[in-house]
């Protein structure tokens, strides 16, 4: 199912950040830019290495404006548990939520239903509380937070910039496109 210009499903979940137990809701992310940053599982292989990336470029996101929330089908207690055990998992400072009843996860439809497990799964959120960009990819991929957060860039220019579109392989910075019949068959 294609959740691109879609809004996101209410939802309510528990979760851990900066040593606190937290609640979250859909209402909550209004007015800001969101990265919801689905994995498999806590005290896994791959899904470490993609959370300590994205927690050295957390900085870079809180700059421009955007909010992660790291979300597997494991408990909040599981997240903080994890977090004081592993040295990569100790440094994030994002939002980690917990959903073990599966309902965020099947509200972006990336619900693993023979496993109880998320896919390993991206969606960046507008303010607005509509999935501008999404990833999936298979369990053994691991995801680049730098490239993630150059398609956070690009969603924002052209939310920004109505008429400009960002193309292939664009960065802050570099020439965008207006498109137009002059531009038809030019490029």
């Amino acid at each position: 199912m294609a959740l691109i210009n879609t809004p996101i499903k209410p939802f309510k979940a528990q979760a851990f950040k900066n040593g606190e137990f937290i609640e979250i809701t859909d209402e909550a992310l209004k007015g800001q830019w969101s990265v919801f940053f689905f994995y498999p599982a806590d005290f896994t292989f791959v899904c470490p290495t993609e959370l300590g990336d994205l927690a050295d470029h957390y900085q870079e996101f809180q700059q421009r404006g955007v909010e992660i929330y790291s979300v597997s089908t494991d408990t909040h207690f599981t997240h903080k548990a994890w977090h004081d055990a592993s040295d990569t998992i100790g440094k994030i400072q994002y939002t980690m939520i917990g959903d073990p009843t599966g309902q965020i996860t099947r509200n972006f439809d990336v619900m693993r239903e023979d496993q109880g497990l998320a896919d390993r799964a991206t969606f960046v959120v507008d303010p607005n509380g509509i999935i501008q960009a999404m990833e999936i990819t298979a369990e053994g991929i691991g995801r680049d937070a730098e490239d993630l957060l150059r398609k956070v860039k690009a969603a924002q220019f052209v939310a920004n910039n109505p008429g400009q579109v960002c193309p292939a392989a664009w960065k802050e910075g570099e020439a965008t496109l207006a498109p137009s019949l002059d531009l038809v068959g030019k490029i």
